[in-house]
């Protein structure tokens, strides 16, 4: 084993061997991957192997697909077969709820270039004879589903990156990772310390105790997770001679179960709601390739449904029982990425369908430790999406509910329950007891919209317009009529002082930094000229400013400010420390004007103004902008005045009509001003020229992060544009990531959308293909399989000269 490396990779299943294998395909050949036993010797040897490009998040599906294209060209390098078999495979809905999934499922592959076809439940027998067709209302057919040899596809990796210079060295666990000075690490092992520029911690069932080395808490958690086989099955043998095929994967919903075949018979596995997690706290460093104890009692339930679904399973007999553990996030998703404030220590866990994901794991890893970005859109599986306020216990819980749900339907409109209330503000009983249906969203409880009394204060779930929709509408209305209140602790606040905090904050942000007393409105980019970010900028004083954004994005842009802060400038993150309300419409000068204690007249306070005065008897720091795009206030406080300052302006606003209102009413009137948001409209697969915040780029500035990127591209022309829709909708609205058509063609996609209530009118943000767009051109978006006209929004719906929001 040599003293030192690049790269050292700690785990060799498959995530960790393909993190190897890009390395060394972009050109880095002085890296080494370090395995505790044997490569596969954690969860992968006793994977089903089975691999799909489907996924909620179309970034992340488009690594799936890559994932699965690969493997022909790991084939023929290493000379290693993955033993793959690309049989297609079938969805199958048992509900109409179901159905219509699959066919939003469908429509989203159609702008990633998948080849799915929504079929019927007759079609569905015809392609897997094994099923009742009675118990199922449709289906959905994807060619590129199938299945592999775990133990085969790891090794292809492994040597397609020794080709290529990689060194792997087995039996030798990683006992520490120790950064030096100058930020490079010492890898100690029990053969020995390597001496390495950059760690990835891609240890799969012991990314928790590798994470733990450095002080950092993974939120991962193993799950057993049992599959069986069935002795050779005689249908299985007339579908093989018949066809001339295997029998293709199925996938049953109702079931929770997913199914393929294995020699002469068939695998079945299960997600059941009975699950089970392993080793919670701590994973034995002397688990190797063992298994677990089965227990088919725990997975009877959907073994019956099972059984109801393939008679024929019923008649099989079971040859072995597979249970193993599989980590998992609690979304589901990878955790993969830089870790905030450390440098060079990289993440590659919680991988659970590796088979579908390593290899897009691999690339884009590979891409940010080589250029610093993933050179994608990876915020889905990007590990920063978790703050520094998960703890084990959260973690153990939300994963627990992820995987009894992984094949249950997630309804737009649906809040899950596990581990709540978790993080709250003084307002939670408050709002509660005001009838508010509660959001959790990174941890924290915000109120989504409120009821007419506690008891009807619920959620009907659906993929339609639901029960919620006329509480929303009222709230909408209210605000554009009078006043309202929204809590604003939600969102993500950052402090940026220091003497040379100007300085720092110019050459990131492509807008100009305001004086004291004045906000911004600015976009964050890469190096590619990519949006990042999206910020509002308010200067406090000469050295001290306070930045609001997103709170998805909190660590992920803390990340990003604290690998770029100089000397002598402080970035801090107040989380909770900072809460407020925001107070908004053609009223809320006459409320604040009640309460605060200076003039806050349009001529003393003027659009885009922030200061510190007292409000009422609180001190607060109040900026005069609003997500509403009407009139409005933001008003930020200590945590021990929030509840008095709500209490506060409920009475000083009483006789003004004033009315609480939630997120679905603020993404309502967002709508209406056509204002794009963090991870939908803006993510970095977009340019400020594409995403239409030209206004907010300052190419007069010598230099931003950026900036020779972004005149490229706006010499280049945009690829694609941002629009908005008035859709002729029914009873569902879109929820993002519907396709655009014209002329028969899909030429964009949904970012998001829904119901601007005050306007009456169904509306979708989305890109359409530059070449394609034309204000004037007729324009269809799929929703729930059904194309809607769409006709493009040339101006906001209210108040497109913004005169309401700078009265």
């Amino acid at each position: 084993m040599k003293s030192s490396a690049r790269v050292v990779v700690i785990g060799g299943g498959v995530v960790g061997c393909s993190v190897l294998y890009h390395l060394t395909k972009r050109g880095w050949r002085d890296v080494m991957l370090i395995e505790r036993a044997e490569l596969t010797a954690g969860s992968t040897w006793h994977a089903a192997g089975g691999f799909h490009t489907l996924n909620g998040d179309p970034n992340v599906a488009k690594l799936q697909q890559y994932t699965v294209e690969l493997y022909r060209e790991i084939e023929a390098l290493s000379g290693q077969s993955c033993g793959l078999h690309l049989t297609g495979g079938v969805m199958l809905a048992g509900t109409r709820e179901r159905l219509d999934w699959l066919k939003m499922a469908h429509a989203k592959g159609r702008y990633l270039g998948m080849h799915t076809e929504i079929i019927s439940a007759a079609e569905a027998k015809r392609l897997m004879p094994l099923i009742d067709e009675t118990k199922f209302v449709g289906a959905m057919y994807d060619p590129f589903e199938g299945h592999l040899d775990p133990y085969g596809t790891t090794h292809a990796y492994a040597k397609s990156a020794r080709i290529q210079g990689a060194e792997i060295v087995l039996r030798n666990r990683v006992v520490d990772t120790v950064q030096r000075a100058d930020g490079t690490w010492d890898v100690v092992t029990e053969q020995g310390t390597v001496h390495a520029e950059h760690v990835v911690n891609a240890g799969g069932l012991w990314a928790r105790e590798c994470g733990r080395m450095i002080g950092l808490e993974l939120p991962i958690l193993a799950m057993e997770h049992m599959y069986l086989l069935t002795d050779d099955m005689p249908e299985v043998a007339e579908i093989n001679a018949a066809t001339g095929k295997e029998v293709i994967t199925a996938l049953d919903f109702e079931g929770e179960i997913y199914t393929r075949q294995e020699r002469g018979g068939m695998l079945l596995g299960t997600y059941e709601k009975a699950c089970k997690p392993w080793s919670e706290k701590t994973t034995p460093w002397d688990f190797g390739q063992d298994l677990l104890e089965p227990d088919l009692d725990r997975i009877a339930p959907s073994l019956e449904v099972g059984f109801e679904h393939f008679p024929a399973y019923a008649r099989a007999g079971i040859r072995k029982i597979i249970n193993g553990p599989f980590t998992f996030a609690p979304d589901g998703n990878p955790l993969v990425g830089p870790i905030k404030g450390v440098r060079n220590y990289w993440v590659a866990c919680g991988v659970m369908a590796g088979f579908s994901q390593g290899g897009g794991v691999g690339l884009a890893l590979s891409n940010w430790i080589v250029d610093g970005d993933p050179g994608f859109d990876v915020f889905g599986m990007d590990v920063a999406r978790y703050g520094d306020w998960t703890t084990l216990g959260h973690t153990n819980a939300k994963v627990r509910e992820n995987y009894a749900r992984r094949f249950r339907i997630r309804f737009p409109n649906e809040e899950l329950p596990a581990a709540r209330p978790f993080r709250t503000t003084a307002l939670y009983d408050r709002l509660v007891e005001g009838g508010a249906v509660m959001g959790d969203l990174c941890g924290l409880e915000h109120a989504l919209w409120f009821a007419p009394s506690r008891a009807e204060a619920r959620d009907d779930f659906s993929f339609r317009r639901s029960n919620d929709f006329p509480h929303v509408g009222a709230e909408a209305r209210a605000v554009r009529s009078g006043v309202g209140v929204l809590e604003i602790s939600n969102f993500a606040k950052y402090e940026i002082a220091g003497t040379s905090a100007e300085d720092f904050l110019d050459r990131l942000l492509p807008n100009r930094i305001p004086a004291v007393g004045r906000m911004v409105l600015t976009p964050m980019l890469n190096p590619a000229g990519m949006l990042i970010g999206d910020f509002t900028v308010g200067r406090l004083a000469e050295d001290r400013f306070l930045v609001f954004g997103s709170s998805l994005a909190e660590a992920y842009h803390m990340r990003w400010f604290l690998a770029r802060a100089p000397e002598g400038v402080s970035v801090r993150s107040l989380g909770l420390e900072l809460v407020g309300l925001q107070v908004a419409g053609p009223r809320s000068r006459d409320l604040l004007a009640r309460l605060a204690q200076r003039d806050v007249s349009a001529a003393a306070f003027r659009f885009m103004d922030i200061a510190r005065f007292d409000v009422g008897r609180f001190p607060a720091t109040v900026g005069r902008v609003t997500y509403t795009g009407d009139l409005g206030y933001e008003i930020w406080v200590r945590p021990e005045h929030l509840r008095g300052l709500w209490d506060l302006v409920l009475t000083a606003g009483a006789d003004l009509g004033i009315r609480p209102f939630g997120a679905r009413a603020l993404n309502a009137l967002r709508l209406e001003k056509s204002f794009g948001s963090w991870s939908r409209e803006y993510r970095p697969i977009y340019t400020p020229w594409e995403a239409r915040l030209e206004r907010f780029v300052a190419t007069q500035k010598a230099d931003f992060v950026g900036r020779d990127a972004l005149l490229r591209a706006r010499e280049a022309g945009p690829k694609r544009i941002l629009a908005t829709f008035a859709v002729d909708a029914l009873d569902a609205d879109v929820i993002g990531d519907e396709p655009i058509w014209r002329d028969g063609r899909v030429v964009g996609w949904v970012t998001s959308g829904g119901y601007a209530h005050a306007s009456e009118t169904s509306v979708a943000l989305g890109y359409v293909e530059a070449a394609a767009f034309e204000a004037a051109a007729g324009y269809e978006i799929e929703i729930i399989g059904e194309r809607r006209r769409a006709r493009v929004l040339v101006e906001p719906l209210f108040d497109p000269a913004g005169v309401r929001m700078r009265a």
